[in-house]
């Protein structure tokens, strides 16, 4: 046990400090940005957190809280601790998920298939690019699988009451951070009352206990984010209201099959083959009851979860580790016991290791990595050669102040970037635009009609840079910008007819680039360049 502790916290902890790549928006803007916000007082708030009925719980942004709050007190925000240290911290939650892991494989399965279920967790490409990183979607696969683990699968078991407890306890914190989690727990106690459907008192006690630790929790997420807001919040219930409504499909609608074809073949990856035959195996008559059950929630989640229009591959993360017991049902029974097996065992291992490992190695150190280095270099600049920054890129495509840390850029004025407000006032989805989308239609009109005709170069600050998040604004399309010190855009702008003339001749040119790896998305082609206004401009 204490070795797998050390495997999973060094694996797990290592990529979180070695990932320096741009995943998703979420990882910073939902997360640390927040936290950074509130210890520090500056940061950007998207519109989940300004609307006038938030849609997100301050509890998994608070997680980070202490580290930013402990920097903050000794004055080492300043220093590398202030990325380094979150990492540090979800990298541990992050390990979590391997640890109960072989508990919870032990308990479905038995302990024949504990190495096998943590050898395809270990050598998991959706682990490796997202299990260690600071998405909401990551500590709730850890909570999620903490509390499976101490699932009840056998009622008769003399402990059943306290790991019931525990259960209840890391449920409910999963869903705090996402309350969609209700999803997989929805299946899990419907079969776990039926199973005791002859035991009318332990029924009865058990919904009482999971009815008390329920509202326990929900008044203590009322009351954390209330003070945090300064009045009543009741955040889970907007998250269901506005996920429910059409405001969810601003971020894209996907075919009912998303997560058949697209999400579980890409978070189960190299292990696919094995999930497959390990869920017709579960079918069998001589499967174990709990394997049984973890084929169901799979399937339950799966078909919930499909109703949305929006879909993404992460909100399935959960079902991951369970997929992986699948796994190591197919992977051990197929090696059988005997010598040729087992080597044909080691064959297989070492096929997965070189799958795995570099797809890991490329989405963790260089896909994506422009975009979060731009903001290293600019936080080493000094103060003369960045009096404001502007973001010519869709919307979030960086990380921001968490990672930026620049007290003398608090004023949106300064720093800011393009925003992306979904449509909030009962706008049409199907045709409504967003300031990203304007500016991408046409950057030369957009840079001509919304700029000054010259740079000024005192760099005053932009009066109207971006949409205000949450707020309903008079005018449709109210943005007016001054031209920046310093512009950041994608290489693939220049491309666009007139732009990179138009900065030529305004006395811009190129001071930094930086381009790792492929990307598929036209816009975010080309690197990402930082151009800087020069005194005297080309002819």
């Amino acid at each position: 046990m204490q070795q797998l502790v050390l495997t999973a916290l060094v694996l797990r902890i290592g990529i979180a400090l070695s990932t320096c790549t741009f995943f998703q928006p979420d990882e910073y803007y939902q997360s640390l940005e927040v936290a950074h916000y509130l210890v520090f007082g500056y940061g950007q708030l998207t519109w989940e957190w300004l609307a006038s009925k938030p849609i997100r719980s301050i509890v998994y942004p608070a997680l980070n809280v202490p580290i930013y709050w402990a920097l903050k007190v000794l004055h080492l925000d300043h220093t590398s601790a202030l990325i380094w240290g979150p990492k540090f911290m979800h990298g541990t939650i992050a390990a979590c998920t391997d640890i109960w892991l072989a508990h919870l494989t032990r308990e479905v399965v038995g302990e024949r298939y504990v190495n096998a279920a943590l050898f395809f967790s270990f050598t998991s490409f959706f682990h490796g690019l997202s299990l260690s990183r600071s998405i909401s979607n990551s500590a709730e696969t850890s909570f999620t699988t903490v509390a499976l683990s101490y699932f009840p699968w056998d009622v008769n078991s003399s402990r059943w009451s306290q790991d019931l407890n525990k259960t209840l306890l890391f449920a409910a914190l999963a869903c705090a951070i996402r309350p969609t989690n209700a999803v997989i727990w929805v299946f899990m106690f419907a079969w776990l009352l039926w199973t005791i459907r002859g035991r009318p008192s332990v029924i009865l006690a058990t919904i009482l206990t999971a009815s008390l630790t329920g509202t326990f929790v929900i008044f203590a997420i009322i009351v954390l984010d209330s003070v945090f807001y300064g009045e009543l919040a009741l955040t889970a219930l907007n998250f269901l209201r506005t996920n429910a409504s059409s405001v969810s499909l601003f971020y894209g609608r996907s075919p009912w099959h998303y997560y058949l074809t697209q999400a579980i073949p890409i978070l189960a990856t190299t292990a696919l083959p094995w999930v497959v035959r390990g869920a017709y195996l579960a079918t069998g008559p001589t499967a174990p009851a709990p394997l049984k059950i973890i084929l169901g929630v799979i399937a339950w989640t799966t078909l919930v979860y499909s109703l949305a229009g929006h879909k993404e591959w992460r909100f399935i993360h959960p079902l991951l580790p369970l997929m992986h017991i699948l796994a190591s049902k197919a992977f051990v029974d197929a090696s059988g016991t005997k010598s040729a097996p087992s080597t044909r065992r080691i064959l297989r291992c070492r096929l997965f290791i070189a799958l795995s490992v570099p797809a890991i190695a490329y989405v963790a150190l260089l896909h994506g990595r422009a975009q979060v280095d731009v903001i290293h270099y600019l936080r080493g600049l000094s103060p003369n050669v960045s009096t404001s920054v502007g973001f010519l890129m869709p919307c979030h495509s960086t990380p921001w102040q968490a990672f930026l840390h620049r007290q003398d850029l608090i004023d949106e004025g300064r720093l800011w970037a393009l925003g992306c407000e979904p449509p909030l006032h009962g706008q049409d989805v199907a045709v409504y635009k967003d300031q990203t989308d304007i500016f991408y239609e046409s950057p030369l009109d957009y840079l001509q009609t919304r700029f000054p005709l010259r740079v000024n170069p005192a760099f005053p600050p932009s009066s109207h840079p971006r949409s205000r998040p949450g707020v309903n604004m008079q005018e449709q399309h109210p943005w007016r910008h001054e031209w920046p010190q310093n512009l950041v855009f994608f290489g693939a702008l220049l491309q666009q007819p007139g732009v990179q003339d138009l900065l030529l001749a305004l006395g811009y040119g190129e001071v930094w680039r930086a381009e790792h790896g492929w990307e598929g998305d036209d816009r975010r082609k080309g690197g990402v360049r930082v151009w800087r206004y020069r005194d005297a401009p080309e002819s």
